[in-house]
Parts: C-alpha cells; structure tokens; sequence
C-alpha cells in the first residue's frame, strides 16, 4: 500500500508527521486514510466532542487549494462531521508531503452545524508576526467560503460526501488483498 508521511507545520515552528495510507488519486484531489488518530485528547466544536483519540479519519487533500477536508468519526467509527483546515496548498512530493496549517477551520457538523473555528488562534499568529497580513487575509477568504457553501448546502463537495468510513475500509482491505481499491461505495 502506499503511504505518505504529511509534514504538518503549527506556527509558529512545530512540525507534526502523519503517515496515512493513500485509498485513490483522482488527480485534483488525494484521498488518505488515517485509521487512529494519535491525539492528546478529543477535538471539540461547539462544544463537542467531534474526533477521539483511536478514532479513523478520511482525509481529501486537494492539489492547489487552501484547505484539506477530514471526515471525523468517534473511536467507535460514529460519523460527526466534516473538518477542513485551512492552510497552504500542499506540496506533494512522492510520500512527503508539506503544508502550514492557518490556525482557521471549517467544521460541517452532522446535526447541520455551520462555523468557523479558531479565529482567535490566527489573530494571535497575526500579532506575534508568525503569519503575513496578505496570508491571514487568504485564510479567512478561504474559510468564509466554505462556511458560506456549507450554508448553501454547495460544501462539502460530491468526493468529501462519497468518501465515508465504510468505502475507505472497503479500500484498505482491497489494498491488503492485493486489488485495486476501485470506484465501489461502502
């Protein structure tokens, strides 16, 4: 199976790696696969808890765009929604890959839950003079645009819907066996 070790930059300076299995290039976009999440404790929006520790996330990462999208699920595979962080457009390198994250996500609840998460976090970069004033500015050009599509109900788009837990273990498992992971839905 092929993997790719993501060289996620936090500003100011942290760098965290990521290895997650490659499920399909479809050429714009790179679906990834990350079956446990390692983290510190739950991610919350609004409140709640939206991804564990253990828990699987479906990742689409996009050539030339200002975001990836994580479908987020509970440790018990329980979908909760979809995450997009904003950051610079990834340089995909073979299995490196290298983006900075923007501080702003965009979180897509599934009870219809819209929002913009961690404004507070990019002004912060802002005046510590971690983040660029025309960078900052495109970060939130970028998450006001998916927070106004996902009120349209035009966000997430038709990959981040078709994706789910289920077509991604159909994946791995047709990696496993030595097949193709194909187009069939779970």
């Amino acid at each position: 199976m092929d993997v790719v070790e993501i060289h996620y930059r936090r500003l100011p300076d942290r760098v965290q790696r990521f290895r997650q299995l490659v499920l399909e290039d479809a050429g714009d976009y790179v679906v990834t696969y990350l079956p446990a999440a390692d983290l510190p404790k739950p991610v919350t929006a609004g409140g709640r808890t939206v991804l564990e520790p253990g828990a699987p996330v479906v990742w689409i990462t996009y050539r030339g765009r200002w975001h990836d999208v994580g479908r987020f699920h509970l440790a018990d595979g329980t979908f909760t929604g979809v995450y997009a962080n904003v950051l610079t457009p990834v340089e995909m390198d073979g299995a490196r890959w290298d983006t900075t994250d923007l501080c702003l996500d965009v979180w897509l609840g599934a009870d219809g839950d819209a929002r913009v998460l961690d404004e507070d976090e990019l002004r912060e970069a802002e005046a510590a003079g971690w983040v660029d004033d025309s960078t900052a500015a495109r970060a939130r050009r970028e998450a006001a645009e998916l927070l106004d599509g996902a009120r349209r109900g035009a966000w997430p788009p038709r990959e981040v819907r078709e994706w789910t837990l289920e077509r991604a273990r159909e994946a791995v498992s047709r990696l496993e066996a030595g097949h193709e992971p194909g187009s069939t839905h779970g």
